[in-house]
């Protein structure tokens, strides 16, 4: 059996041609399996943000308005007595540690200059239970700290 004499330029033509027969039929395969999936809408997301939590503090003493007030959270004392009105000419603030944060419930006691500081509370610090200024403090407040007993407050106060 003989085969027929196929020129190059034919060849040529016949090989361009299934290249170009297959390029169509794989373009038409790709663009109708994207069409048969679904497409996911895009969905508008917003962001929302928990609301500011809120400390009460007690600010008394040397302060122009004493009572009870509401800060955000990661306040400073400084900012409680801000809050309240802002020291009286006659308060002692170097006694007060004015960039310690404030908790929950903490008493804010702004110390009147010349008057200790009474054993019920301390300057700037929640009564019980708190901190207590190192400069002013009692072997009696030093006690009330918890972890410190009576040996480690009068090591302090050595």
């Amino acid at each position: 059996m003989q085969m027929p004499q196929i020129s190059r330029g034919r060849a040529l033509a016949y090989v361009v041609a299934l290249l170009l027969g297959l390029t169509l039929a794989g373009r038409a395969i790709f663009h109708a399996g994207a069409h048969a999936q679904p497409r996911a809408a895009p969905v508008a997301m917003r962001a929302t943000t928990a609301p500011a939590r809120k400390v009460l503090i007690h600010v008394v003493g040397a302060v122009r308005k004493p009572g009870l007030y509401r800060l955000a959270d990661g306040s400073r004392i400084d900012d409680a007595i801000k809050a309240a009105g802002g020291a009286k000419p006659k308060a002692d603030l170097q006694l007060i540690n004015l960039a310690a944060p404030v908790a929950d419930g903490q008493q804010v006691m702004v110390p009147v200059r010349g008057r200790a500081v009474t054993a019920g509370a301390s300057a700037g610090s929640p009564a019980a239970g708190g901190h207590v200024h190192l400069n002013t403090a009692t072997l009696e407040e030093l006690d009330t700290l918890p972890g410190v007993g009576p040996v480690t407050a009068q090591k302090i106060l050595l």
